[in-house]
């Protein structure tokens, strides 16, 4: 027997996310509502309040979960700071390119958060930020990096190496290695962090 429409026996909360992540990302939070994620998943509106609250809580939890996972994903290998630094860069680049609209997402969705639900992800972020932070600092007193101030430092590395997401497509000009090879000769040179043969960079 065919399911009918407006059945929810197939819906499941990863499925429901899924679709509205797509739609937010291709349509933007505010433009995208509930009856249209129904749409998506081929159910009536009033299914979906059996997995979530509402749209905000959805932003909510696809904002939390990127987050959660990339502070669990990567935690910094037992080596001196500039290897932590080269595993960090590495590590960002490639999982940001495997989520692209998450990317979207995380940082263009942010004003439509509730402002309890901003306190959340905005706490998420530091802690991120944090990971980054403290291997400078490792650096800094090391003598490796050369870091007027480690917060500025922290936010333009992150700023530089998130925004491989807005230009970055499999099979163009630069593979995916050759990418964070660069990527991560940037960063070394930006915190003036020692070359492999123990030169500084310039």
């Amino acid at each position: 027997m065919a399911r009918k429409q407006g059945s929810h026996a197939d819906i499941t909360g990863p499925r429901l996310r899924a679709a509205a992540l797509r739609l937010f990302a291709r349509h933007g939070f505010a433009a995208v509502s509930m009856r249209q994620i129904a749409a998506e998943i081929g159910v009536q509106a009033g299914a979906l309040y059996l997995y979530t609250s509402d749209k905000q809580a959805l932003l909510f939890d696809l904002m939390r979960d990127h987050l959660e996972h990339l502070l669990a994903d990567w935690s910094p290998p037992d080596a001196p700071p500039e290897a932590q630094l080269e595993s960090f860069v590495r590590h960002h680049i490639g999982y940001h390119l495997d989520r692209p609209d998450l990317v979207f997402i995380a940082y263009m969705e942010l004003r439509n958060l509730e402002p309890a639900n901003f306190a959340v992800i905005e706490g998420l972020r530091r802690d991120y930020e944090d990971q980054l932070e403290t291997i400078l600092k490792r650096g800094q007193a090391a003598g490796d990096f050369a870091v007027p101030d480690t917060k500025l430092a922290t936010l333009a590395l992150i700023a530089m190496l998130t925004g491989v997401t807005t230009w970055y497509r499999e099979g163009g000009r630069l593979d995916r290695e050759t990418v964070l090879s660069i990527y991560w000769d940037m960063a070394r040179k930006s915190v003036a962090a020692r070359s492999p043969d123990g030169a500084k960079q310039g």
